[in-house]
């Protein structure tokens, strides 16, 4: 049995461990995190060599994107005119 820290939370485990066992056993999509193993951020391609042993310390953190713009407090209007500014080459033209 090992204990490791992951995420500040002490998890223990039968043995040694391959990072992306114990990530699939998370169901976690390995293409999908960022993997910290005892202060050193792995890249991707270094997560199939990496196994975790007693007294580790992980951080996994998920790739969180999209998300929306808040909608703007005025309708936006199709016409560009409104936008223009004097004096920044514009003709003044209707």
């Amino acid at each position: 049995m090992i204990a490791l820290q992951v995420n500040g939370k002490r998890v223990e485990l039968e043995g040694p461990t391959p990072l992306l066992t114990y990530l699939d056993q998370l169901g976690v999509n390995p293409r999908a995190v960022a993997v910290e193993h005892n202060g050193e951020i792995l890249e991707r391609a270094a997560y199939e060599s990496v196994t975790l042993g007693d007294g580790d310390q992980v951080e996994i953190v998920r790739m969180v994107g999209g998300g929306q713009a808040p909608a703007p407090s005025t309708p936006l209007s199709p016409d560009p005119s409104p936008l223009r500014r004097e004096g920044a080459g514009s003709t003044n033209a209707p």
